[in-house]
């Protein structure tokens, strides 16, 4: 089937979140074509013409039921795409067929610029890193914490002594396992006695810890703002998510304006904040996930952020 104007979700097979958005946007009766990079050579095919044609990108994406017409994609929902790993293959072609892919599935999405976005992978990807993070958020005059980045050892003694309490964070979540267990890594304590030479290794970042009283994820659709407190007791709230509770709350105007420049500022229509509220009630920037998770919090908040996913993709883009 052929699909009128639809919205592509880009997103792995098993994504909950993405199946709420989809179920809304099936309720409003926008057509759907949800496409699995990982099902290339078993069900997805794309095909691209660039420079004999009218249209800058024109072709066709082809998943078993579903085909989307390139010139005619109102929007594209960027989720948690699962690029093949090809292991039949050996490592080098596997890696070589991997890029390829990555290159040529990938590149020519990443070419369409008549859909909204929600969010271009490279907008995503420019937004990622913390300490551009950092740096955004105080010209905008939000409160960051401390925060020293450095694989220096006697920096981070001299940074972790002149602060009452410090955390390390990783710099980038990445899919890490010892001894055949996945580990993730939290925002844990560490103290001046914990540094040794193997900081050297890598850059290390190191935040001052808030003293805080609760947190607070802020999601961001288009302009509508949904912030939920989240109380835990916890450092990092993500350890035990049995252990939390939840409340609607609202920002300071000037807050929210802060984070819609935040946005704004890399190019992105949605994005997920972490922000910690401290006993004077003062809110303190943590970090931006352009593309985080907020499935989980509709059930106990009542917040349509679905809803507002799927109106915002069903508008589109403005060009016709």
């Amino acid at each position: 089937m052929t699909e009128e104007r639809p919205v592509l979700v880009v997103t792995e097979a098993d994504d909950v979140t993405a199946d709420m958005v989809i179920t809304e946007l099936n309720r409003r009766g926008v057509p759907v074509a949800r496409v699995d990079p990982s099902d290339i050579g078993a069900g997805l095919t794309v095909s691209a013409r660039f420079g004999a044609c009218p249209a800058p990108v024109a072709g066709q994406v082809r998943t078993p039921s579903r085909t989307a017409d390139l010139t005619r994609v109102r929007a594209v929902y960027w989720r948690r795409p699962a690029w093949p790993a090809f292991p039949h293959l050996s490592e080098d072609d596997a890696r070589f067929a991997a890029a390829q892919v990555r290159h040529g599935l990938g590149g020519t999405l990443y070419a369409l610029d008549g859909p909204l976005w929600v969010n271009h992978p490279l907008r995503n990807a420019a937004a990622d890193y913390k300490p551009a993070q950092l740096a955004v958020a105080q010209r905008l005059g939000l409160t960051v914490p401390p925060t020293l980045v450095t694989n220096d050892p006697a920096e981070a003694r001299a940074f972790i002594d002149d602060h009452d309490q410090v955390i390390y964070k990783t710099l980038r979540w990445t899919p890490y396992e010892r001894d055949g267990v996945p580990v993730t890594g939290w925002a844990d304590p560490v103290t001046a006695d914990e540094i040794d030479d193997r900081v050297r290794v890598t850059p290390h970042l190191f935040q001052a810890r808030v003293h805080k009283v609760a947190d607070v994820r802020v999601l961001v659709v288009g302009r509508q703002i949904f912030a939920v407190r989240i109380d835990s007791g916890l450092l990092d709230w993500r350890k035990d998510y049995s252990a939390l509770s939840y409340a609607v709350t609202d920002l300071p105007a000037r807050l929210s304006a802060a984070l819609l420049s935040f946005l704004d500022h890399f190019g992105l229509v949605s994005g997920s904040f972490d922000l910690a509220v401290d006993r004077a009630g003062d809110h303190w920037w943590l970090e931006l996930n352009p593309n985080g998770q907020w499935g989980w919090l509709e059930g106990p908040t009542g917040l349509d952020m679905s809803a507002a996913f799927a109106e915002l993709l069903t508008q589109g883009s403005t060009h016709d």
